[in-house]
């Protein structure tokens, strides 16, 4: 069972299965078979200690992970946690976000490709990768030269790895990356082929991932270098840091194209979400298509 929870997930869960062992040890509890009520008790610990209703959540499903799915379908414990969201309701990250144009105007004079350094060439292509796909910095992390294709109008990449999003009868992402001639400065299809050519001779043997670490020895670029990276690229283009993450480029990009006009089908689909999936809505969606319109739309409004 263990086998089917992302890494990430398996993390979160063992922070639950933590609590809920010094809670059954505490109160004599099998931590194995325990009533609706111990765990109605055990919740409500959670939440006068500060517990807000994501935390709460995680730690449902985590027991119902333990203990069966009697935890999550009992109406004691959806109404506990109905309660809990009334009382302490679950705020988006951001209530607003930053505009694209910003950094694309800054790296968009980092220019010609050919003269720039190995680092400002990998926190160029990393940046306007996230902007165009709207795709976690995993995903970028993932990316094989072996999946990748240039085509004449775009580059596609396939992504085979799981990732956050992959599910049992889910397509895997295809990212789409179009040749922007209007402005070539910014053109992620270019910025591949050009980072692809000079990266070559650096290449260590064997390895296959897109992005390399700039310094010496190169190896295969790990999601959190890659998230630094974009920060950092948001720091230098005015980006508020100490409110936005690496990952706000998801919120950015994703409003910056509904404020545009991209259908809510093609940002879904372009940023990995389900087409029933509710999540921009609640949480991404902030003021401020096929795959080529979604990056043509980001970077056509720069």
């Amino acid at each position: 069972m263990m086998a089917s929870l992302s890494k990430n997930t398996t993390l979160q869960y063992s922070v639950s299965y933590k609590l809920w062992w010094q809670f059954c040890h505490k109160n004599n509890l099998d931590p194995y078979a325990s009533s609706v009520p111990s765990i109605l008790l055990f919740l409500s610990e959670q939440f006068n200690n500060g517990a807000a209703y994501g935390s709460l959540n995680n730690h449902r499903s985590a027991l119902s992970l333990l203990l069966g799915d009697c935890v999550g379908s009992k109406e004691q414990i959806k109404r506990f946690l109905k309660g809990a969201y009334k009382l302490r309701p679950a705020l988006p990250k951001y209530t607003g976000t930053w505009d694209p144009k910003i950094v694309l105007n800054h790296i968009g004079d980092w220019v010609p490709n050919e003269t720039l350094s190995i680092e400002k060439l990998t926190k160029k292509l990393a940046v306007l990768m996230a902007l165009c796909t709207a795709h976690r910095a995993q995903t970028l992390s993932l990316i094989k030269i072996d999946n990748i294709k240039i085509c004449s109008s775009d580059v596609r990449i396939s992504i085979t790895d799981i990732i956050k999003t992959s599910a049992a009868g889910r397509q895997q992402p295809l990212l789409i990356l179009p040749y922007f001639i209007e402005n070539i400065n910014i053109c992620p299809a270019t910025a591949i082929k050009d980072y692809l050519e000079i990266t070559n001779k650096i290449r260590p043997a064997g390895c296959r991932n897109l992005l390399l670490t700039y310094r010496r020895p190169h190896k295969a670029a790990t999601a959190q270098s890659i998230s630094r990276w974009i920060k950092n690229v948001l720091a230098e283009s005015g980006v508020d840091v100490t409110v936005f993450s690496a990952h706000s480029t998801r919120h950015a990009v994703t409003s910056a194209a509904r404020s545009a006009g991209v259908s809510l089908d093609t940002i879904r689909k372009t940023a990995g979400w389900s087409s029933a999936s509710e999540t921009f809505a609640k949480f991404y969606h902030r003021q401020i298509i096929d795959g080529n319109k979604f990056a043509r739309t980001v970077l056509l409004n720069n």
